[in-house]
């Protein structure tokens, strides 16, 4: 037997008010011999969008006064005081009356008749930029879903060439589109005594990495959080490269070369008061998979003109250089940013069914890639 589904649907926390949504065959009926309406007359009585005061009554504690809100013939909303302790008392006595509990990840997917917009819905929470949060609201609120349709109806009217550009546009957003909730990784890499973590803690605006003299300092990977340009950025301080003395260094660097290979972006420090080391250069090159090279300590020096290529002149102890260096990062993780209001495919599986469409269209034609886009579309099928 089916049971109503109960969910807290406000975050942990502080807060005014809490909700608890409840739906399914047989919601109302739950509200009702949970909550005694003031107005003295059944749930199931009203017309949707009715607004009633209760109060749900717990053994050996004091009532809680709510406000019961009739979203639909079987969807409840059930507001009460904020916090944990309020929401969790009136959610568990639905459950013990007869609702099944589930998270509000759950509630979202069985409620959504768009699994685009529940897509975004579900990963706005974990956007951690103002930025990052528009791009995953414009896709929930249909620029994705929008695009996608106005591909199928090109593959329909016979445009494939178009149709197929469009698709090639949405696969070169791949990497905005799966950094909208986790950061991009940027390594900083370099000799020991580089001014590594002074680099880093310059670009954070405060010291979150040590700073010695002593080479060899950093000998794990030290991480730390920040935004550019509003794009997460997760910044990555390793052990400097060189020959290991002893078995800690040899980890040390171990590690370093791994993050590296690992990385969207190797920033190679390198100082302006010692000679290029080509040879380094050539080994970081051929496992990073995009490279920038930053000079510091230009305040001691200008980069010399030792054979080493160009890049970006920067004193980590002035912070001169450090906004031209902020503003390379961006170009280069995100080269050419779109609206915020463009579409953008937010998961992996979303990227596999565009990559299948494109596929399908240069092998098998225009039916099998609207084949392929309909399974995105989900319940909101393409037009025929």
């Amino acid at each position: 037997m089916n049971r109503p589904s109960v969910a807290v649907l406000t975050p942990q926390g502080r807060g005014a008010v809490a909700t608890i949504g409840i739906r399914g065959a047989g919601a109302v009926q739950l509200v009702d011999q949970c909550v005694a309406l003031a107005a003295g007359q059944p749930l199931g009585s009203c017309a949707a969008g009715r607004v009633l005061l209760g109060r749900v009554g717990f053994a050996g504690a004091a009532a809680e006064e709510v406000v019961v809100g009739l979203v639909a013939p079987d969807e409840v909303e059930v507001h009460c005081h904020g916090g944990l302790a309020a929401a969790e008392a009136v959610a568990q006595t639905l459950v013990a009356a007869g609702g099944r509990r589930v998270g509000w990840q759950e509630w979202v997917q069985d409620g959504a008749s768009d699994p685009i917009a529940a897509a975004a819905l579900l990963a706005l929470p974990q956007a951690r930029t103002e930025r990052t949060a528009a791009i995953l609201l414009a896709q929930y609120r249909g620029a994705l879903r929008s695009e996608v349709v106005a591909i199928d109806e090109l593959l329909g009217r016979g445009e494939n060439s178009a149709a197929g550009n469009r698709l090639t546009q949405l696969a070169e957003r791949a990497d905005v589109g799966l950094h909208l909730t986790q950061p991009w990784r940027v390594v900083v890499a370099g000799r020991p005594n580089a001014g590594k973590s002074s680099l880093v803690n310059a670009l954070l605006g405060y010291q979150r990495a040590i700073v010695f003299e002593q080479p060899g300092t950093t000998r794990d990977v030290l991480t730390a959080a920040t935004a550019l340009d509003g794009w997460p950025i997760e910044l990555a301080d390793t052990a400097g490269l060189r020959a290991p003395g002893n078995p800690i260094e040899a980890a040390g660097v171990e590690r370093a070369a791994a993050a590296i290979t690992a990385a969207d972006l190797t920033l190679l420090v390198a100082e302006t008061t010692a000679a290029w080391d080509a040879a380094l250069h050539a080994q970081v090159a051929a496992s990073a998979r995009r490279l920038l090279i930053v000079h510091n300590k230009s305040d001691l020096a200008p980069p010399p003109a030792d054979g080493r290529p160009s890049g970006i002149a920067v004193s980590a102890k002035t912070l001169a250089g450090i906004d031209t260096l902020a503003a390379a990062i961006t170009s280069a993780i995100v080269p050419q940013p779109q609206a915020a209001d463009a579409a953008v495919p937010i998961t992996a599986e979303q990227f596999t069914v565009l990559a299948e469409a494109r596929e399908q269209l240069t092998r098998s034609g225009a039916g099998a890639a609207r084949s392929a886009l309909t399974r995105l579309l989900g319940k909101l099928q393409c037009p025929p």
